[in-house]
């Protein structure tokens, strides 16, 4: 179902990419496509919402920007509080204004996870709140397996796609012309 929402919205791209994380693939997904789109919104957070069912949670967080809409959706759909997190000064924390207390049960949903270093960044935030993450939730895991978090981890859809560090790139060795898409402000200076 994941597999067809992608393709029917256009999301997977080919070419050459540099990710969020600094690494390189050949191909991207391009979570706008998904996003700004209600109905495969919706569809996705319906899929995410089964997954979550078996859990006890009092809030789901999302992290900025593509995790917002997302998180706001499932939410939504459970009847749940929402809140999300956004860098402030290159530090995730928790957007001000949102009522959270150490005990909060949690359910941290994502869009795409490729090294899943935005969802650790979460995690930290949550952890040193003292909030008892339950599960973390994802559209698309492009980690081949490796993201691992300590919690359990629900991708609604995993994809095996290679990522290469700068240096050892067959698409920058080919000379492919590099896109650099999205903007998380992660890294940024």
């Amino acid at each position: 179902m994941v597999e067809k929402i992608l393709s029917d919205a256009n999301a997977l791209l080919k070419g050459h990419f540099m990710l969020t994380s600094g690494l390189h693939s050949e191909y991207y997904v391009e979570k706008i496509k998904m996003i700004n789109n209600p109905k495969y919104v919706q569809a996705l957070c319906a899929l995410a919402a089964e997954k979550l069912q078996h859990y006890d949670f009092d809030v789901v967080i999302g992290p900025a920007y593509g995790g917002i809409v997302l998180a706001y959706e499932l939410a939504r759909i459970l009847n749940k509080k929402f809140i999300f997190t956004q860098r402030k000064d290159e530090k995730m924390t928790i957007r001000s204004g949102f009522d959270l207390v150490a005990g909060d049960k949690a359910v941290v949903f994502e869009d795409i996870v490729t090294t899943g270093g935005s969802v650790k960044e979460v995690i930290e935030v949550l952890e040193d709140r003292q909030i008892q993450i339950q599960a973390i939730c994802c559209i698309v895991d492009r980690s081949n397996g490796v993201a691992s978090f300590g919690y359990d981890f629900l991708p609604l859809h995993t994809m095996n796609i290679q990522a290469f560090e700068p240096e050892n790139c067959p698409l920058c060795k080919a000379s492919v012309p590099m896109v650099k898409p999205g903007a998380s402000d992660k890294g940024k200076k």
